[in-house]
């Protein structure tokens, strides 16, 4: 796969010919924060995911970009292999700034794929001065930091598939959790069909799910950085489930809502937009 060159004019070339790869950092550098919105209005800030342990893929790409459009669902398994940011690794599309929400969002349903689709930031979402300051020479450029804030690759390439992100991964020494995201059910699956309605959400919504047998559930959501921001106790019937949740105090964004009974345990993600 070729990937597309800045020069003085875009050119392709081969990604085996040139060392296209981020220019703002060396591998080793700590890089700068930054603070974006998504085109969805979920903000995201670097140092909150590093902060938290947490190690982030950020992709650089713009719409009309054929490489990028060609890597777009492979990144977005990436995502959703490990966890939809839900767990130890943060993906994070980033735009050139050249694009603009609505641009932005008619590439990913266009050429997303039908996995969860990373977050992805346009020039709405201050993604300009984000590509400006790692600077990459190539797109698309993949590049890993590690939870200090370091510049651990500046350009994780050629993609073909998820694995090309796992070997990278490997000699880092970093080994995320495959984990389920969206609506997923672990171990006894006691606990099942979790849904959510409104979703998305003002804050009032109603959670139904069904249960093989009666017991006490901790409903738990948090967000996007792991913080529960919520929890209740609830006892259960065995069948159909719903109980009403008000989430009203919490900001705007993306949120994984978990339901354990000590046995098995099923989830769901909503979103707060006010």
């Amino acid at each position: 796969m070729k990937r597309l060159l800045l020069s003085s004019l875009i050119a392709c070339a081969t990604a085996f010919g040139l060392n296209a790869q981020i220019q703002g950092y060396a591998v080793g550098d700590v890089v700068a924060d930054f603070t974006v919105t998504d085109t969805d209005g979920n903000t995201h800030t670097l140092s909150d995911y590093t902060n938290a342990g947490k190690w982030v893929v950020l992709d650089f790409f713009f719409v009309d970009c054929p490489p990028c459009q060609g890597t777009a669902p492979i990144f977005n398994e990436l995502h959703e292999k490990y966890g939809c940011n839900s767990a130890d690794l943060i993906c994070i599309s980033v735009n050139t700034g050249q694009d603009d929400d609505a641009y932005v969002q008619s590439f990913e349903a266009q050429h997303g794929g039908s996995f969860s689709h990373a977050p992805a930031i346009s020039g709405d979402g201050g993604s300009g001065a984000v590509n400006t300051a790692f600077n990459p020479t190539a797109y698309p450029t993949f590049c890993l930091i590690n939870p200090s804030m370091e510049l651990r690759s500046g350009d994780i390439w050629p993609i073909s598939a998820v694995s090309a992100f796992e070997t990278v991964f490997a000699a880092e020494g970093f080994s995320p959790a495959v984990t389920a995201c969206g609506v997923a059910a672990t171990t006894e699956l006691t606990l099942t069909n979790a849904q959510i309605f409104p979703n998305p959400s003002t804050g009032n919504v109603s959670i139904r799910f069904n249960n093989a047998g009666s017991s006490n559930v901790t409903i738990e959501v948090s967000n996007l950085l792991g913080q529960v921001v919520y929890t209740s106790t609830e006892t259960t019937v065995t069948g159909s489930n719903s109980f009403n949740l008000n989430l009203a105090d919490l900001n705007d964004g993306q949120y994984i809502v978990k339901i354990g009974d000590g046995q098995s345990q099923t989830i769901a993600k909503v979103q707060i937009s006010k």
